[in-house]
């Protein structure tokens, strides 16, 4: 340290040296006279300005930096180096109040003097504060923009006070300001990296991730770097898109492999973005580095049970709870995995045990949140569980606990009775909350939503649309699709689709809104034109179980293809083995090909997971009348019929009853025909 202050100093020495020559050597002319003596005044603020920073800013060496400085700005004043340096002692020395009037005191000599514009710009910039702790003095602010606005209209060119300006503007939360000086720093300089991420910020600000994406991407290329790289990462988890941000982190590591806290963010972008064998080795790396921290144990058994090895997400979550006793998080993750056991009733007794360990007579503020939260939580595993009446009580508890989850908690109760099939009782509760919970866009969605089951789909899609105002669009449309789809006006849910798609910033909402759209055109028979679709979403994510059900169903449905679509269906219950559709959609496929018996236990395993669905009893039913098993097919037809009966209009599909009716009345005719025979 000692021998690089010595360099220093002796290189200022050489160059007091050099000016003394200059200043002694000058031809007798004033002008050239002035210049060699504000060159050797220069020098000499120079010299005793590296002193300063040697010696701890001792004051001594800074006074003498300021007076030397002074002179040669005195004999010099357009020399623009001589006042930054002048700048940057009064910054160093925090003698700002100086450095003010010394500027103010140019321009009162030369108004066009830009680099006292400067020097100001840069001292009030400073007396502006700390951002982040929101302390702003708006008049420094203020004087600050004033200046680098007569900046760059008197040097427009200047990339660097454009960059600046806008970063004031910023501060001053002025959005459209700041991204137009940005965005003129970007066409003098395009690949300016200073622009292009304080561009990216105001994006971030305005909401606007997908071009917070694009910009940051565009630094990122030309020259990645930690500080644009997490943020890169960041904005990609803004936008659910973990992939993304994933692939990002993966740079940011090779960067900076020694860093923990990169390492820990990858492996949350991967186990959220499910590659899950990836980031089953980082957390194993973690646990290695960090043996006694629970956290990693609890993640290594959230993603074996992802993974379905239950046994290995039993031993990791037990190691976790030797580490930390008491912690919630572990006993919730312990719900999960009983519930992914299938072990419902465990389940629901632990999430109880939890509530009751963790009761008090009086919350705080942060307290009541989180136990609404599990409250909420044991109330949908009843909803699951086909207990509605104690998921109805459960849900009912919330708004007392924190008044501020009551919207949620009423919607709840809705979806419940929605569940339930009790849509005279949805119906009331929706009404009820609506007059309490006017203002709640969840509240006016669950509404709007319970009107198309009722076969009001206009009524529902206008409240939707009130709702369309720049906050959330995406969902909005979706929603309003959604509402179309019920009401089976497919021209106006293709046209929010649509809408939906352009707002669409990630690869997981852009699955969604092609999916949505091969639903509909299967919906209306377009059967090629919904195979494209599908397609598109399986392209798109080859894991998404529900496309690649779908459209396994659609050609087994049409008794086209059938061994193919049992592949796709097969692949669909690889990624969710418990799904009751799937279950049915496999069971449905073996009954096309002939394979009775399999056909059977599909259905069977579908209807323990969804009993109340009126199509896996149709299939049932299909299957045993071709066992010759009448009475078994009478009955599951039957009760088809019985679940048409309670379903919403908007799910009652009269051509379906009708067909349903006309096996069941066959059937009937066939028994009692066999039935007499016997007797004869």
């Amino acid at each position: 340290m000692r021998s690089a202050t010595l360099i220093r100093l002796s290189v200022c020495a050489a160059l007091f040296g050099s000016a003394t020559l200059v200043a002694q050597s000058s031809p007798p002319q004033a002008q050239e006279s002035n210049k060699a003596a504000a060159y050797y005044n220069f020098a000499m603020g120079h010299y005793y300005a590296e002193l300063a920073g040697a010696y701890g800013n001792r004051g001594s060496y800074l006074d003498k930096a300021i007076e030397h400085y002074r002179a040669a700005l005195k004999l010099d004043p357009g020399a623009g180096y001589i006042l930054e340096e002048l700048t940057e002692v009064y910054v160093q020395s925090n003698n700002l109040r100086a450095a003010v009037t010394e500027a103010e005191e140019l321009l009162k000599q030369d108004p066009e003097n830009l680099q006292a514009r400067r020097m100001l710009g840069r001292i009030y910039t400073r007396l502006i504060g700390d951002t982040r702790q929101n302390a702003i003095n708006d008049e420094m602010l203020r004087r600050s923009l004033e200046q680098y606005a007569i900046i760059t209209q008197k040097e427009p060119d200047d990339v660097e006070s454009w960059v600046t300006l806008g970063r004031l503007h910023r501060v001053g939360r002025n959005s459209v300001e700041a991204r137009r000086a940005f965005q003129k720093a970007i066409e003098l300089d395009a690949e300016n990296e200073d622009a292009l991420t304080g561009l990216a910020m105001v994006y971030s600000d305005v909401g606007d991730t997908k071009a917070m994406v694009e910009t940051l991407n565009r630094v990122a290329d030309k020259s990645p770097n930690l500080r644009t790289l997490t943020q890169l990462a960041s904005a990609y988890e803004q936008m659910r898109d973990y992939a993304g941000a994933a692939e990002v982190l993966r740079k940011a590591v090779a960067l900076s492999p020694d860093n923990p806290q990169l390492l820990k963010a990858l492996a949350q972008s991967l186990l959220y973005s499910e590659q899950f064998d990836d980031a089953l080795e980082i957390y194993q790396q973690l646990v290695e580095a960090e043996p006694k921290e629970a956290q990693w144990h609890v993640r290594l058994a959230e993603i074996y049970r992802y993974k379905r090895d239950y046994t290995k997400a039993r031993a990791s979550l037990t190691r976790a709870k030797e580490l930390d006793r008491n912690s919630l998080e572990i006993r919730y993750d312990e719900v999960s995995l009983l519930e992914a056991e299938g072990k419902i009733d465990e389940a629901l007794a632990l999430m109880r045990s939890v509530l009751d360990d963790t009761a008090k007579t009086s919350y705080n503020e942060s307290e009541r949140s989180y136990r609404a939260m599990l409250v909420e939580r044991l109330g949908v595993m009843y909803r699951s569980a086909h207990e509605y009446d104690k998921a109805v009580e459960t849900f009912r508890q919330m708004a007392a606990l924190a008044p501020e989850t009551g919207p949620r908690g009423a919607v709840q109760v809705v979806d419940t009775y929605r569940a339930s099939k009790s849509f005279d009782k949805a119906e009331a509760e929706s009404r009820a909350a609506l007059d309490k919970y006017p203002q709640d866009r969840v509240v006016k969605v669950v509404h709007a939503t319970l009107l198309a089951d009722l076969g009001r789909s206009d009524e529902g899609a206008s409240m939707i649309r009130p709702l369309i105002d720049g906050e959330r669009d995406r969902e909005m449309y979706l929603t309003l699709a959604q509402i179309h789809e019920k009401g089976k006006n497919f021209g106006e849910m293709a046209k929010a689709l649509d809408e939906a798609e352009k707002l669409s910033t990630s690869p997981a909402d852009r699955e969604t809104v092609v999916f949505m759209r091969g639903a509909m055109l299967e919906r209306q028979k377009q059967y090629d034109r919904a195979e494209a679709e599908f397609r598109r979403v399986i392209e798109l994510n080859p894991k998404n179980a529900g496309a690649l059900n779908y459209l396994g169903y659609m050609l087994a449905d049409r008794n086209v293809r059938l061994d193919e679509a049992k592949q796709l269906i097969v692949k669909a219950l690889e990624i969710d083995p418990d799904n009751g559709a799937y279950l049915d959609s496999l069971g449905w496929a073996y009954f096309r090909l002939g394979r009775l018996d399999e056909a059977e236990t599909y259905l069977l395993r579908s209807l323990d997971r969804t009993s109340g669905d009126p199509t896996v009893h149709d299939h049932l039913g299909d299957v045993y009348f071709e066992q010759g098993r009448l009475k078994d097919a009478i009955a599951q037809w039957q009760l088809s019929l019985k679940e048409w009966q309670a379903s919403s209009k908007a799910d009652t599909d009269a051509n379906e009853i009708a067909k349903v009716t006309k096996k069941l009345e066959s059937a009937r005719v066939r028994l009692a025909k066999e039935n007499s025979g016997a007797k004869r």
